[in-house]
């Protein structure tokens, strides 16, 4: 494959973003410079990429230091000329027509999010103002379809899970793309290919057309979990609060399936955000599942939750083992409820308005040594507040394991130190042993060296 390779190509827009003004294309070509330009390069190698299975970010830009993508403005639109891409974005010398839309998804949502953080038209320093943000992506994404009954399942899970754990996905995303129902996932590998995969087939049998498989990433995570060749819509949000927003305010109901520190942190942050009594009856079905194999997998989760956050939290989700039918008739039965919710509250179909979003949930965390070690992990501290803080723990031990920034300051300063209560730090400890014990902390078959340890508070 390699020898069919070129080593620079010429490719144009398939979709959108065929016109960039004159500063922009500027902002995108400050090679050496860092900013705009750094990381636009950083995310068109992650979806050239795509479907190579590495978790490794930092690995990846060391393998590809060659590599550049070089922006073109032409009288009549816009062209990308890359250099020293991955031999698998091609073959026999052509682009791969999936690859190329998902390299102008990053185009357009780089140059848009910047241009709008420069022209000061997020107002990030209000809650309404960053979920108005949010909203803007997404819109300037094209993924609403206004006057469509709620029909997307975002799926949850690692990336790094086993061969059966996999194939259970697809059996559930089968059984949802025979009911008509679309799939929103985190774009990268295992779980969340999964669903998607199996969705493709129950879509073809019901000739569903078109078929959305929406994937949802950030710029420090998209190198790890590289998107898979299925995902039709790729959306780049500026950082995982954000990203974690799009999910529940574009989904209308979520699956959860075995995963890791990842897949901890999105159910804590969605617990928290369910915990508010203004959201106590917005519907919202909520299901974990998986293979009978990973039955303590998800015992784990609830002892954790019940320990940490309380009955009240184990109440907003239910846990259905080995049964892919069982699971798509509850997302089915859900979706009535949220439009049922939706008529009566005025709100719109293709995004949930009445969902309330607190800033501790949206606040950007920086996963620096001294913000892991000053994290308040105690009970004297309502819920929500907790599950915030919990939720960024396992955002930073992610940023350690897979994020270019959190790797090399594990290797600069060492690990991460982690304190609490005891009684939270008891469960906290076993909960990341499992995790490491059951290899879904990295890819099958790699040595996890941890990037944090657990200290007395």
């Amino acid at each position: 494959m390699a020898g069919d390779t070129p080593q620079t190509v010429t490719v144009t827009p398939t979709r959108g973003m065929e016109i960039l003004s004159q500063r922009e294309v500027a902002a995108l070509r400050t090679a050496g410079h860092g900013g705009l330009y750094d990381l636009f390069r950083r995310c068109c190698l992650a979806v050239l990429n795509t479907d190579v299975h590495t978790d490794d970010a930092t690995e990846l830009l060391r393998l590809h230091q060659d590599f550049d993508v070089e922006v073109l403005q032409q009288d009549r639109g816009i062209k990308l000329r890359v250099s020293n891409a991955p031999p698998e974005a091609f073959v026999d010398g052509k682009m791969i027509e999936g690859v190329r839309e998902m390299l102008f998804d990053v185009l357009r949502d780089v140059v848009y999010i910047n241009s709008q953080l420069e022209e000061g038209a997020f107002d990030l320093d209000s809650s309404e103002g960053i979920t108005h943000a949010v909203f803007s992506i997404l819109r300037h994404a094209d993924v609403f379809l206004p006057g469509v009954d709620p029909n997307v399942v975002v799926c949850w899970g690692g990336h790094s899970i086993a061969r059966e754990e996999y194939e259970y996905t697809k059996r559930v995303g089968y059984q949802l793309g025979l009911r008509g129902l679309h799939v929103c996932t985190g774009c990268g590998p295992g779980a969340m290919k999964g669903p998607m995969k199996g969705a493709s087939v129950g879509h073809r049998k019901q000739r569903t057309d078109p078929a959305r498989y929406v994937g949802i990433s950030e710029p420090g995570i998209i190198a790890a979990e590289s998107p898979n060749p299925i995902v039709n819509r790729l959306i780049i949000m500026p950082d995982i609060e954000k990203r974690l927003e799009a999910f529940v305010r574009f989904g209308h109901g979520i699956i959860v399936f075995p995963g890791g520190v990842g897949t901890t942190e999105e159910i804590l942050y969605l617990l928290g955000i369910l915990l508010s009594p203004k959201n106590r009856d917005v519907p919202l079905p909520l299901v974990f599942t998986g293979p009978s194999a990973a039955r303590e997998y998800f015992a784990r989760i609830d002892e954790f939750v019940g320990a940490t956050l309380g009955p009240e939290a184990q109440r907003r989700y239910e846990i259905i083992m080995d049964a892919p039918v069982e699971v798509a008739r509850r997302l089915v039965a859900g979706m009535e409820d949220v439009k049922a919710h939706r008529k009566q509250t005025k709100d719109a179909f293709f995004f949930n308005w009445s969902l309330d979003v607190g800033r501790p949930f949206q606040e950007p965390f920086d996963a620096t040594h001294e913000n892991m070690y000053q994290l308040e992990l105690h009970h004297d501290q309502d819920l929500g507040t907790l599950a915030a803080n919990l939720r960024r723990a396992f955002s930073g031990i992610v940023a350690g394991n897979v994020k270019d920034q959190g790797i090399r300051r594990i290797r600069e300063h060492g690990r991460f130190r982690i304190r609490g209560d005891r009684q939270i730090i008891q469960r906290l400890d076993p909960l990341l042993a499992s995790f490491v014990a059951q290899q879904r902390m990295k890819l099958p078959g790699a040595t996890y060296d941890p990037c944090y340890e657990i200290v007395a508070g």
